[in-house]
């Protein structure tokens, strides 16, 4: 290669295409969701060819589960496979909180060879976390600060006697100086490489005002105040953020170059309707340029509120579709509950729409204000049913704060012990 080709090549922008959450292997009630995966999968792979994508990476959640079903597993490995068929030179994934970390390292020294980087849990030292990709002339294009999901115990020393602020404190200070260690290496390295070289760093983790939809699935990953993880913990180095944990397409403090992707598929019923995105992040030299790929919808998701007329209505506009649709219906009015169910289950017999779920919001308000102990576990949070048990015991406000952050802690350490633990 000659100078000029050499300097050509230099100056052809970095393609990375961000995504995040696909939870393969996730279920919605009794609907198994293999088919939306897949479609999602067959559109990234053409997405990754038509854009001319150098590195894909995902951050975080790839399985729903840490022991995901051999067809959720079938989609992970088939779609790697197919990648090796594009001209998409590197794939990033780093392990989230449904992840296993064993699962996911298990084959990563087969997969490195093919240009495959799987970083499922951390490592030390931090700097076994950092990659220098290169393109297919061997020349150093972009260094991925790649950072799992940052578990607990891998970045804080549990100290005897110490107090719940302390314990919050600590976990903050672990979390910060991991993205302070892995930078400065980081960036030591693209001093000696190429002061030029962007620098893209992942995280599954959940920052200061992000937004969530009631019913998404995202659980809190870290005790009391640091449930939000603050901004300023991640350096100014970075040149571009990849986060993962938040199902919701968002940046981050407004910032275009630190963004969720969110999820590709909507996790619930609250996300229905909501359109879902990719990120192409194009890099010349260090100046990142992103744009949003919307995702196509594989499987439509409705909710429907009311009483039986609207409900009527709304469900014969959506069997006119003729067209598969899932729908959650809230009923509002004061009719008996198995009065309303088959009701429903007459206005959709025969047709492509299946309602997944029936809520009474009229017997759940009764329930709320005259009976609380009948209130159904399955209307309800963990959180929820904690703060009713304080609120039978009447526990006073100045001691509530510190009970529900030691609850969370005790929801936060259930989950790491069983990935199936809600």
């Amino acid at each position: 290669m000659n100078k000029t080709e050499m300097r050509d090549q230099k100056a052809k922008p970095v393609t990375v295409l961000h995504t995040s959450d696909w939870h393969l292997g996730r279920m919605l009630y009794d609907k198994k969701r293999y088919d939306e995966h897949e479609a999602f999968l067959a559109w990234l792979s053409q997405q990754i060819r038509e854009q001319d994508v150098d590195v894909l990476v995902v951050a975080g959640d790839i399985f729903d589960t840490a022991t995901p079903s051999h067809r959720a597993q079938a989609l992970y490995y088939r779609f790697l496979n197919e990648l090796l068929k594009t001209e998409c030179r590197h794939v990033v994934l780093i392990g989230g909180n449904h992840d296993s970390p064993t699962f996911l390292d298990a084959p990563r020294e087969l997969l490195r060879f093919m240009d495959i980087h799987v970083i499922g849990s951390v490592r030390d030292p931090v700097a076994e976390e950092v990659l220098i990709l290169k393109d297919k002339n061997g020349r150093p294009r972009i260094i991925v600060g790649a950072a799992p999901f940052l578990r607990d115990k891998d970045i804080r020393f549990s100290e005897s006697g110490e107090t719940l602020q302390e314990k919050e404190e600590n976990l903050a200070r672990g979390i910060r100086d991991h993205y302070r260690r892995l930078c400065e290496y980081a960036n030591a390295q693209r001093a000696e490489i190429d002061a030029e070289l962007p620098l893209l760093v992942t995280g599954h983790l959940f920052a200061s005002g992000g937004k969530t939809i009631e019913g998404d699935g995202v659980r809190e990953l870290y005790i009391g105040s640091l449930a939000r993880v603050d901004q300023t913990i991640f350096p100014d180095s970075i040149d571009y953020l990849a986060l993962g944990h938040l199902h919701i397409a968002q940046t981050v403090g407004g910032d275009e170059t630190r963004r969720y992707s969110g999820s590709p598929l909507p996790m619930g019923f609250g996300e229905a309707g909501q359109q879902k995105y990719v990120f192409l992040v194009i890099f010349q030299n260090r100046q990142a340029e992103v744009t949003q790929l919307p995702i196509p919808v594989f499987q439509r998701l409705e909710r429907v509120v009311g009483d039986l007329i609207p409900i009527r209505e709304a469900l014969e506009k959506l069997k006119a579709l003729n067209t598969s649709v899932w729908v959650e219906v809230s009923y509002q009015g004061a009719e008996s509950a198995n009065t309303v169910s088959r009701a429903i289950d007459e206005m959709v017999a025969g047709s492509r729409v299946e309602v997944l779920r029936k809520r009474n919001l009229s017997m759940i308000e009764r329930s709320l204000s005259e009976q609380p102990s009948a209130i159904s576990l399955e209307e309800l949070s963990p959180e929820q049913v904690f703060e009713e048990r304080m609120n039978a015991e009447n526990i006073p406000p100045e001691r509530r704060d510190a009970l529900i952050a030691a609850y969370q802690e005790i929801l936060r350490e259930i989950k790491e012990a069983d990935p199936f633990a809600e």
